[in-house]
This record gives structure tokens, C-alpha cells and sequence, in this order.
């Protein structure tokens, strides 16, 4: 080959490298995509190409056609009691961490064209509604949501370090505050046998603050304090939280700055958090609420046992990714990570410094 060939030939390689090399930002971030209404979604929110964690897994339109359990919903709800929805993987067995950017709606109610959550797999939740958010805290089977036994977590919010948020393309809407209405800001802690899911009012001024996402390493205890109980399900009004890292000690107002993870686990906390008060609280049968689940399953995986019931009718309320956070616990934290973890089941609370999470209140 004559050397202005070669020539030739490194240059047009090199252009080739320079085009294909990938980006890690999209050109909007996925907290500033908004729609009026479900209706108004796109196929797939998440639409960049040639980005660092690859393209959407799912997408948004869902309907009876993608209703079934092998469904790639990734548009989610939040509710009431017996209408909400989780984010979890797609596969049988999967680690919270190495799937949060490809995680899938999974609802308690048919009509949303997702999966369901098999029967039996809920095992205690509290849904508490406030003037800035509304909240579901619980106690679940994750295996049967595909999430591996053991696995302490991760945090999904629209977030994340790239800015796609987690999943990717991930929306979630409400009726709590009346017609559908999407909520920009929100966060689902899920693992430790439980999990959190908070909305905050788009029309709240302090949504972004309620549904703070810095602060994946201190769980649900932190994030969303709570008074939920394993074997309880209830409704309740409630005051607002402190803002997720905000606290008062010796009358002074002080923010948490939670610590790289590099820095290794975190063994203490400051402060603990202060669980707002609740009234007009009601319990139901958890065989009201989740009729509708009475028949299905996770084809991965055995059927779930029974959920406890408790009294009176339900309400009529209705990719290719990896994690965009390594070592993000979630829920409780990892057997692998370490830090401090509170988990409070039916109000007896269990401190251990093995994970690297602090999960119910």
C-alpha cells in the first residue's frame, strides 16, 4: 500500500473512532421529560443513542397488549393502597444493583399493561397520603418480583449519575392529587424483603426536596420514615417529613452529607430520623385489596404463600443498561457492602453495621 494511502486509510479510522465514541449524558435528562398524561407518552421516553449504558430495555405505551408477566412496562403508578407499583427486574434471581437501569413496573391492580405482583408476595404495607406526597412503605416476598433473596438493594429515581434516571426511560404517574397526573419527582427503594416508594406533588414547590435521590446509601428509614408494620395493611393521612437529610439537633437546623463510598461503610449516623404523625388510619384484608392477584404468578418461580389479612373492605381508591451507581445500596444494602441498616419489623428495630443501608423506621 503507497503511504498516502496508508495515510489516507489511519485518518478515515480514526474519524470512524472519533464519530463512534459514546457519550454518558442524553441531550435532556430524564427529570425534565414531562407529559400531561399517560396518553401523551412516547413508545420509548429514553430515546438517546450511542450513550454509555446502552438503550431503554422497555417502553412506555402500555396497554391490555403488553399486559402479562414477560411485560417491559416501564411506566409506573402510584395510587392508593390497592392500586400502586414497583420497580423490579425482568429476570428470576437478579441482584437489585446490577438491574436498577432496567428495572420493569410490576402493579397490584390489572389495567396499567404491566406484570403483576404474584398473590401471596405482599406482606404488609402502609400508604400515607400528605399535603406534599404521597408514600407506600411494606414488607415483601421480592423473590417472587425476581429480586435474589439476600439482596439488600438499590434506589431507582429519575436521577441518576448520568442523568437518565434508573430505570432508563423510567416515568411514574398519580391520581393522588385527582386526575392522572405524572410525577416528576419521586424515588422506590427496593430490597431487604421490603421496600419505599414515594410520589411528591408536581405542583408543590418542594417536590425535588421531599423526593430527594442523594441519598441511596441511608434507605427508607431516612428517605421515607414510616410507621409500616409486617402482617399490617393500612391507609393513612399523615405530616410531612423533615427533608430527607434535614434534621434538628440541639435547635439548630443541620443537613446530612452522606459519604463517598469510598470512604467505606458507614458505620453511624448523626441523627435519627423523626416519623411524622399519621390519623384517620385504616386496615383492610390483604385478600380485599389485592383481589385481583389471587390467581397469578411468577413464571420463574414457585407460588407465594399467603399474605396475612387484617379486617374490613378495601378502599375504592383505585435495556442493556448496568447500574448507573455502583455499590448503591438500596433497601438494606448488600451482603457484599457494608454499612448501618435499621430494619423495624412490627415495631422491634434490628441495627447492624453489615450493610450498607439504613431500610424501614
Amino acid at each position: 500500500m503507497a503511504p498516502s494511502t496508508k495515510l489516507g486509510s489511519i485518518l478515515l479510522l480514526s474519524a470512524s473512532l472519533v464519530a463512534a465514541q459514546q457519550s454518558t449524558f442524553p441531550a435532556t435528562p430524564l427529570i425534565e421529560k414531562k407529559f400531561p398524561s399517560p396518553t401523551a407518552l412516547p413508545y420509548k421516553v429514553d430515546t438517546d443513542t450511542n450513550l454509555i449504558r446502552g438503550s431503554q430495555k422497555g417502553y412506555n405505551i402500555c396497554n391490555s397488549t403488553t399486559e402479562n408477566q414477560e411485560s417491559l412496562c416501564q411506566t409506573s403508578y402510584v395510587n392508593s393502597l390497592d392500586d400502586f407499583c414497583l420497580w423490579a427486574p425482568t429476570e428470576p434471581n437478579s441482584i437489585v444493583g446490577n438491574t436498577e437501569g432496567e428495572m420493569v413496573a410490576w402493579c397490584t391492580k390489572p389495567g396499567h399493561g404491566t406484570r403483576l405482583i404474584p398473590a401471596g408476595a405482599l406482606k404488609g404495607v402502609q400508604y400515607m397520603k400528605t399535603p406534599d406526597y404521597a408514600q407506600l412503605v411494606g414488607f415483601v416476598d421480592q423473590k417472587f418480583i425476581n429480586i435474589q433473596s439476600g439482596d439488600y438493594g438499590g434506589e431507582m429515581d429519575p436521577g441518576g449519575a448520568d442523568l437518565r434516571g434508573n430505570p432508563l426511560g423510567g416515568v411514574v404517574f398519580s391520581t393522588a392529587w385527582g386526575d392522572v397526573k405524572q410525577a416528576v419527582h419521586w424515588h422506590n427503594f427496593m430490597g431487604g424483603e421490603a421496600f419505599c416508594i414515594k410520589v411528591c406533588d408536581p405542583a408543590g414547590a418542594n417536590a425535588a426536596h421531599f423526593c430527594e435521590h442523594i441519598f441511596d446509601r441511608i434507605g427508607c428509614a431516612y428517605n421515607a420514615p414510616n410507621n409500616a408494620k409486617n402482617g399490617t395493611f393500612e391507609s393513612c393521612d399523615g405530616d410531612n417529613q423533615d427533608f430527607p437529610g434535614i434534621y434538628t439537633a440541639n435547635g439548630q437546623v443541620m443537613t446530612y452529607t452522606q459519604p463517598d463510598e469510598k470512604l467505606g461503610p458507614i458505620t453511624t449516623m448523626p441523627y435519627q430520623p423523626k416519623v411524622p404523625a399519621s390519623s384517620n388510619c385504616k386496615q383492610f384484608s390483604s385478600t380485599s385489596l389485592y383481589a385481583a392477584l389471587a390467581t397469578v404468578s411468577n413464571p420463574g418461580v414457585p407460588a407465594a404463600t399467603a399474605a396475612p389479612s387484617g379486617s374490613t373492605k378495601a378502599p375504592s381508591g383505585s435495556g442493556t443498561s448496568t447500574a448507573s451507581r455502583t455499590g448503591s445500596a438500596a433497601a438494606a444494602g448488600t451482603g457484599t457492602s457494608s454499612g448501618a441498616s435499621s430494619l423495624a419489623i412490627s415495631g422491634v428495630a434490628i441495627i447492624t453495621v453489615m450493610f450498607s443501608v439504613v431500610f424501614l423506621s
